[in-house]
């Protein structure tokens, strides 16, 4: 991972950012890493890897900052948290499109809102590889982390991309969270992915957790990115018995944006909870 510069600030917990350029296709990322300031368990920290980090990389380290303060009352274990953002002042800017995508035929794609093209796409594959070849030895060489409590968590197309990890990579994290997850957007790819998976898992079986959430609002999303959600998550469950946790939450009165804080909250606290679901 070539680090191009960093900097160090103390106002979210310890806050590094690292500017990062890919050797391999010269994609930049912004990093940022927040660590707790107590001291690591003897295992290390527990790790979120989170997505779209230009968007709520403060929103989740403010919230894990106040609610790890007591761990034994509120669920939640200070962890770090591994923000993968872009150089660029936008929120969701548009390389995010080809890093939590597959290519897709242009007739399988959904409209665009205002009518003109979609940003480049299909770059998963090779994201799902900067992280597992390079961001995460870099995470496990320079800090005290728990490698059996590791979390990635995406929203939107990020949800896609976790989604899209959980069924190819599935020994990577050991919890998975896709909010509002774009299946849409590559519903055919990603069905073939899933079918694998299960077959992974009926020969192998992981302990993994997954989180699969939506707002009550986006049920009139056109892209019927509710339905899709829900019943992905009632496909795999069924799957309990092969080590997958699977948890599927919808958010009262929440939308397609509006659901990150409630999620976030949610999120932080997931890894920990009692798989008994019922």
């Amino acid at each position: 991972m070539n680090i191009i510069s960093s900097k160090q600030s103390s106002s979210l917990w310890n806050h590094t950012e690292l500017y990062v350029k890919r050797c391999s296709n010269k994609r930049s990322y912004r990093i940022y890493i927040a660590v707790p300031g107590t001291p690591p368990p003897l295992a290390g920290y527990p790790v979120i890897y989170l997505l779209d980090a230009n968007s709520v990389f403060g929103t989740m380290t403010e919230a894990m900052r106040l609610q790890s303060r007591r761990p034994e009352v509120t669920g939640v274990q200070p962890s770090i948290i591994v923000g993968v953002g872009y150089p660029s002042a936008e929120p969701f800017p548009a390389e995010r499109h080809y890093d939590f995508t597959k290519t897709t035929p242009d007739n399988e794609l959904p409209p665009h809102p205002a009518g003109g093209q979609w940003p480049e796409q299909g770059g998963a594959d090779d994201f799902l590889n900067f992280i597992e070849e390079e961001l995460q030895p870099y995470i496990r060489k320079n800090y005290m982390i728990d490698g059996m409590q590791q979390t990635i968590f995406g929203h939107s197309l990020g949800g896609l991309f976790v989604l899209h990890t959980l069924f190819n990579k599935p020994h990577l994290f050991s919890c998975y969270i896709a909010g509002s997850p774009s299946i849409h957007w590559n519903k055919h790819s990603l069905s073939a992915s899933e079918q694998q998976f299960a077959k992974r898992i009926h020969q192998a079986p992981l302990p993994i957790r997954l989180l699969i959430a939506v707002g009550e609002l986006e049920q009139s999303h056109k892209s019927g990115m509710f339905s899709n959600a829900k019943q992905l998550a009632a496909r795999l469950e069924v799957q309990s018995e092969h080590g997958l946790h699977v948890k599927y939450k919808e958010f009262s009165g929440e939308g397609h944006i509006s659901i990150l804080p409630s999620l976030i909250s949610r999120a932080i606290r997931f890894p920990l909870e009692s798989t008994d679901f019922r």
